[in-house]
């Protein structure tokens, strides 16, 4: 068979001949993949700079997809850390991390949503408790899961969600996916005037991390109408660094409890209760998306396209 084969991390994966798929436990089936997300998180798989990451090589990347298993059934799936992903014609999947999508479900869609959907979804529904009408910062609301962010804040019910980022045209986009408010942070003083303003919300999504997180704790720490107010501060991603210095006085000063969410911290079984009312609410069209489908054939030059306006989809 054919699948996409990383054999370098410092080069894009290539169309290549691969071994066929074996199954090695009784709740496994092998499936042909019909759609797999080009995601960042399966970037980061290929190029080895995931904190899951083993140093194996050669590997075939993708954490999900949707495939037709034996049985004829279309099921969304997502894969434990394997050097067998998504990016092949066949894969092996775990039918216990997997659903079954209804008749009708559009599989480039699902593979393309349910990825960034989850982000902020499991984010949201796990790591913290919160309650509708609460008001949500995006750090980071410009990327493509940033982006997804503002509308799964708002379909959760939040009653106030702030994007904030820096790049100005994609800021521009954000009020028609339900954004209350942007900021542009390109600098210092821009940072400063975002923790001001958002000196009292109650939920923060952070894709930033880095010192941009840091001047923002400190800042609305700082600003704080009522001290004793719950501040939820969640670590998805770390696109502007992989540590931020935190200040002491902004973890006494205020109530605040900062979480991680991803893979670890949200349990499989979390994710797979999940998951019936993510495909579901994706399916009825209640998120934005602008997909792109390539063959998997071109999946290198899929892999230099950095267009974060677009979903990649990879089709076998």
């Amino acid at each position: 068979m054919h699948a996409a084969v990383v054999t370098a991390f410092d080069k894009p994966p290539t169309y290549r001949e691969f071994p066929r798929p074996t199954t090695q436990h009784p709740e496994d089936i092998v499936v042909d993949v019909i759609a797999a997300g080009l995601h960042p998180r399966v970037r980061s798989q290929a190029d080895g700079s995931h904190y899951t990451s083993t140093g194996e090589l050669p590997l075939v990347p993708g954490t999900d997809g949707v495939g037709r298993a034996p049985d004829g059934t279309l099921r969304y799936f997502v894969l434990p850390d394997t050097t067998m992903g998504a990016m092949a014609e066949q894969t092996v999947i775990d039918q216990r991390r997997s659903i079954v999508l209804p008749d009708g479900t559009d599989p480039i869609l699902v593979a393309a949503a349910v990825n960034p959907v989850m982000s902020s979804w499991l984010a949201l529904h796990r790591r913290i408790v919160f309650e509708p009408g609460q008001s949500v910062l995006i750090l980071g609301a410009t990327g493509s899961s940033g982006r997804m962010a503002v509308q799964v804040a708002k379909q959760l019910g939040a009653g106030h969600v702030t994007g904030a980022g820096r790049d100005a045209r994609r800021l521009a986009t954000l009020a028609k996916l339900g954004a209350d408010a942007v900021v542009q942070i390109d600098n210092a003083s821009e940072m400063d005037d975002l923790a001001y303003a958002a000196r009292d919300v109650d939920v923060v999504i952070d894709y930033l991390w880095g010192p941009i997180t840091a001047r923002v704790m400190a800042g609305i720490a700082t600003h704080r109408s009522d001290r004793g107010r719950p501040l939820s501060w969640i670590e998805i991603g770390s696109v502007t660094g992989p540590s931020a210095e935190i200040f002491a006085a902004a973890l006494r000063a205020v109530r605040l409890q900062i979480v991680g969410s991803g893979q670890g911290s949200v349990p499989t079984r979390d994710i797979l209760t999940e998951l019936p009312e993510i495909t579901a609410e994706i399916g009825r069209g209640a998120f934005e998306l602008d997909t792109r489908a390539v063959p998997l054939a071109d999946v290198e030059a899929a892999w230099n396209d950095t267009d974060a306006d677009q979903r990649i989809v990879i089709t076998p």
